[in-house]
């Protein structure tokens, strides 16, 4: 039972990933869609290669992440340092959700501005759930790691 939530939370994290690179073939469309920022969108409509790039950078890396719940849940090999990894991957996970849960609403800085409210509330609430997915996982299996 404790390695399924670790599962669940590795799942979550591969369809993040799957989601960045649909937002990626999807195109300008599907950044606006998803918040992404004007910006972004306008710059997939020129073509440019930065919003690929850092869309496809966030998809590789939640796809790594989602190895390591799958790995620290048994489902894959074992992986080097994976209480460390899985720590980390919970604390950035729970951080970019509180944080951007209150960001939108305290701040104008362009980093936070560039994106919707919606984007902003959506995408962190979505964090904190697979943070906590993640924490409660860790915390059931950290003896078997």
């Amino acid at each position: 039972m404790d390695s399924r939530i670790l599962m669940i939370a590795g799942s979550f994290s591969f369809l993040a990933a799957a989601l960045h690179v649909g937002v990626v073939i999807g195109g300008p469309s599907w950044y606006r869609f998803f918040g992404a920022g004007e910006s972004m969108a306008k710059m997939a409509e020129q073509h440019l290669l930065k919003p690929t790039v850092i869309t496809l950078g966030i998809a590789s890396v939640l796809f790594v992440w989602g190895c390591c719940a799958w790995s620290g849940a048994g489902f894959l090999p074992s992986m080097p340092f994976i209480k460390l990894a899985l720590s980390a991957i919970t604390a950035i996970y729970l951080l970019r959700g509180l944080v951007g849960l209150i960001a939108p609403f305290v701040t104008n800085h362009p980093q936070i501005s560039q994106n919707t409210t919606a984007f902003w509330v959506w995408s962190s609430a979505i964090c904190v759930v697979i943070g906590l997915f993640h924490l409660i996982g860790v915390v059931a299996t950290w003896p078997a790691l």
